[in-house]
């Protein structure tokens, strides 16, 4: 064989083998979002009411999951969540709050006196869930998917009222600080294009 048609058959080889990793890269990619999405749905937690809260049925829905808490002093947002919710719940985005007294022991109360405190002084109908650990060692799995699925948006959640914007296949698509307000143009404008 000549070097002519040596070269030829690598060059083939090299063309047929970059076709194929091209190819199954985008597969693997999207194997990786399905993957995802389906641990997503099956993450375990509960309601505030102690009962299981079955991310299962907000399948083709967009969330706005945020870490809340009722003595911080982004606590007010809790307005502008139901605020947003109510706006939006009719086109499918569901706001999903879960307290959490990891950040200043801003969030010491039971169950009940968190649900009492939410509806009482916010009129809160959006689900919320049980108190969980945010981060470190007990992190809950629902903060360890939504800090580390996707590497654009991972890292420790570092105070209250920390927002993270689920599509509607379960991936996380935007995270927004907690100076950032519920009904502000960057979050309105993210929803209004995920909820397309």
């Amino acid at each position: 064989m000549t070097a002519k048609y040596l070269f030829i058959l690598v060059l083939i080889i090299f063309v047929l083998g970059a076709a194929f990793f091209l190819k199954n890269n985008t597969m693997f990619a999207k194997n990786k979002e399905i993957i995802q999405s389906i641990y997503f749905y099956n993450i375990k937690i509960n309601a505030l009411s102690g009962t299981p809260l079955d991310l299962n049925k907000f399948q083709n829905k967009v969330l706005l999951i945020v870490n809340v808490a009722s003595k911080c002093g982004f606590t007010s947002q809790y307005k502008d969540l139901e605020s947003l919710y109510q706006k939006y719940k009719s086109k499918d985005l569901v706001v999903i709050g879960v307290p959490s007294n990891d950040f200043g022991g801003q969030e010491p109360g039971t169950a009940k006196d968190i649900e009492s405190f939410c509806q009482l002084t916010y009129g809160v109908s959006f689900p919320m869930s049980e108190k969980v650990k945010i981060n470190g060692d007990k992190q809950h799995e629902l903060y360890d998917f939504l800090t580390q699925s996707n590497t654009k948006y991972s890292g420790n959640v570092k105070w209250n009222f920390t927002k993270f914007l689920i599509d509607k296949n379960g991936n996380v698509v935007d995270r927004f600080s907690p100076a950032t307000k519920p009904l502000s143009k960057k979050i309105l404008a993210q929803i209004n294009h995920v909820l397309r």
